[in-house]
Formats: structure tokens, sequence, C-alpha cells
């Protein structure tokens, strides 16, 4: 089966103090058929600049509600992808990588194909810089 475009978000946690309050939102855009989760991936940088890597089944009590998200290519993510941003992590502070699957875009993938038409790329502006110029 071909994947429709793929996001990959870095989402930081100052102070390595994970929530859980993103877990929720994921899961509805999965249960909406809007997304599929392909990997996760935690990227941990202590107050000495040390860096280790997570993946889900390797979190504590404090990650918990990660395991609730059906991952569907574990691996996709890896020690390459989180040493690319482990150097700008500050100190400190751990990021969320999460690859997903636009699910919402096969239609439109699709029609793509049948058209023999070929996107050259993909622009996607984050909304913190969208609300920024927008004024809200």
């Amino acid at each position: 089966m071909p994947l429709g475009p793929v996001d990959v978000y870095v989402i930081a946690f100052p102070g390595n103090q994970f929530s859980g309050e993103i877990v929720p939102a994921v899961l509805e855009q999965v249960e909406n058929g809007n997304i599929r989760i392909l990997d996760v991936l935690f990227v941990m940088k202590d107050a000495a600049g040390e860096v280790a890597v997570l993946e889900i089944e390797d979190l504590g009590p404090e990650g918990a509600a990660y395991v609730e998200l059906d991952i569907i290519s574990p691996g996709a993510l890896n020690e390459e992808d989180a040493d690319e941003i482990a150097d700008s992590l500050p100190e400190n502070t751990s990021a969320l990588m999460i690859a997903f699957e636009n699910t919402w875009m096969e239609g439109l993938v699709g029609a793509f194909a049948r058209a023999g038409a070929l996107p050259i790329d993909h622009v996607r502006i984050p909304a913190t810089v969208v609300n920024a110029v927008i004024g809200e």
C-alpha cells in the first residue's frame, strides 16, 4: 500500500517534562482517519548535555500516555534522525519526534497519479508562524 505525504514534527519540552496532553489530540486525528502514526522517538538532553534516545517502550510512567499510540512503522525514525536534532536541542530539554502519514490526502494523491501529475514540492508553514503573520 503506497503511503500519502508524511510529516515529521519535532516538538520540544523544556525541563524534560512530558505531560501526555498531546496524545489525546493525536489519537483524535487517528480515530478521525486524518493521520496514521508511522513512528515516535524521544530525544532527551540533560543539564550536562548528555543525549539519550528513547522509544515508547523505553519510557517510564511519565510516558504511559504515548503507549496508546498505534505505531505502524517502528524504526522509521532512528538514531540518525535523533542525532540531527540533538545538536540544536538546548540542555535540559527533550524533543518528541513524530512521523505521521496524512491519510486525508489519499484521494488527492490518487488524483495526481491518475492525471500523471508529479508533485515536486510541498511547504508547510507552522501554525505559530501563520498566527503571528495574520495577527491572531
